[in-house]
């Protein structure tokens, strides 16, 4: 097999493993999702969470979603960050009875729902090619669970209403309709958790810059490290190529 079959073959081979993985991603990330964009949030401590929510309708647009807060969580603080052409609303309940934070307080009244309205224009488009996506600082966070589940309610323009709040089993497939997680680390050795006694700045926001800056690095070291492969492969054939043009000279 000559160089140049062997190089094609391998560009073809980067190429669909890469086409693969993008496929791949697109259909896990095919459902309302929560995320973190830097650590976990700590058990007690507040938590910058972000919900990414993609368009699923073919011929409807999403024009409400609809983010529901257990009770039990406990959670007596909420801010969302404006989203452009979108109005955010948080609810609070008075609980039946006081429920005790992972600091030890005794809550009262507890968040329980935000949702956000789309502005006539605003709405995430019909088909499956956008997604948008909306913030949260919430806490402080319940300290006696690993994982906070957040149902979520995505309204289409049609009337049609999708439901995320089925529970994924432990070591079980995930369900149609998975419910939104976020999975929360171990308080710090001080009890306060990750933010201390404050909120974070944003999920997206300077105090998570430097994951940001990271997460650029490594992207950056990654294609440079391609691009070397790829210029060292194409020294190999250019000298390959000069030394053969050498030999028929001096074959002449």
């Amino acid at each position: 097999m000559s160089t140049n079959q062997v190089f094609r073959r391998a560009v073809f081979t980067v190429a669909a493993v890469g086409a693969t993985g993008l496929l791949t991603s697109g259909i896990a990330s095919a459902h309302v999702t929560a995320n973190v964009y830097g650590d976990e949030p700590q058990k007690g401590g507040y938590g910058a969470i972000v919900l990414r929510v993609p368009n699923e309708e073919q011929d409807a647009a999403t024009t409400r979603v609809e983010l529901t807060v257990k009770p039990e969580y406990a959670v007596s603080s909420l801010r969302t960050k404006p989203v452009p052409g979108w109005t955010a609303e948080v609810v609070k309940t008075t609980l039946p009875a006081p429920v005790k934070n992972a600091k030890g307080a005794d809550v009262t009244e507890a968040v329980t729902k935000v949702t956000w309205t789309a502005q006539p224009g605003s709405e995430i488009k019909a088909g499956t090619t956008e997604y948008q996506e909306f913030e949260i600082s919430a806490g402080p966070l319940p300290g006696n669970v690993d994982e906070i589940l957040l149902p979520a309610a995505q309204t289409y323009s049609s009337g049609k209403v999708v439901n995320w709040d089925q529970p994924t089993p432990e070591g079980g497939e995930e369900p149609d309709k998975p419910a939104p997680t976020v999975k929360l680390a171990e308080a710090a050795g001080d009890g306060h958790g990750h933010g201390h006694e404050q909120e974070p700045e944003s999920a997206s926001g300077e105090s998570h810059g430097d994951d940001a800056a990271a997460g650029t690095d490594d992207t950056a070291r990654w294609l440079g490290g391609a691009g070397l492969a790829v210029g060292a492969l194409g020294i190999g054939i250019g000298t390959g190529a000069t030394l053969r043009a050498r030999k028929a000279g001096a074959g002449k």
